[in-house]
């Protein structure tokens, strides 16, 4: 099945199977139920082998999921087998610190790059990512085949600068600016507003 008829809901929830496997893994697991995996996924069983049928038939009776063999598959599935090459664009406090958290490459996601309109700007010395200047943003795309972004420009810069990605062969972006993004409907946008996490967090404090 493509990848585009999997629901964007399971692509999300495989992500999550995938973590409960790593540790399952990391334990020295080898097996596991529907039913555990679900538990540690925060699901329902019958979601879980629902999700999983979009990519083929795992599980045998009585014995569970093989838990190698399905983190392999997953990992297939959400393009994650070979590491992703990734760019970032505004590299101001947020991009930085971004930049210097080491637990993309460990997920199979590589930073060739970031772009910022003030490259001189003093940072941290671990940030060992080339900054480049917003005028060879296109170009560096192009060349390099990247197709996610993050983006972590101020609010009233993030639609140009999301133009800018699409045309330049970006699929995917994932979006930290306060503003929702016009783009086709081709390319995937993750939108983290933490603004709005923490609004929506308020409401359960009072």
């Amino acid at each position: 099945m493509e990848k585009a008829d999997i629901p964007r809901k399971t692509v999300y929830r495989l992500s999550i199977y995938n973590r409960a496997l790593q540790r399952l893994k990391a334990n020295g697991v080898e097996t596991v139920s529907s039913e555990a995996l679900a538990t540690a996924a925060a699901v329902k069983p019958t979601q879980l082998r629902k999700d999983l049928t979009y990519f083929g038939q795992w599980g045998t009776r009585g014995l569970g999921y093989n838990v190698a063999e399905l983190s392999k598959a997953i990992t297939k599935v959400l393009g994650m087998a070979t590491l992703q090459p990734v760019i970032l664009v505004g590299a101001g406090q947020l991009g930085t610190a971004l930049l210097r958290y080491g637990g993309f490459a460990k997920e199979g996601f590589e930073f060739v790059a970031a772009f910022d309109m003030d490259t001189e700007r003093k940072r941290p010395r671990d940030v060992k990512v080339p900054i480049l200047p917003m005028g060879q943003l296109s170009e560096f795309i192009k060349e390099r085949n990247v197709r996610m972004a993050i983006l972590t420009v101020p609010g009233n810069t993030a639609q140009e600068v999301a133009n800018t990605l699409i045309d330049a062969g970006i699929q995917a972006i994932l979006n930290f600016a306060p503003t929702v993004l016009l783009v086709p409907e081709r390319i995937a946008v993750n939108n983290v507003d933490l603004a709005i996490q923490l609004e929506n967090l308020s409401y359960f404090v009072n």
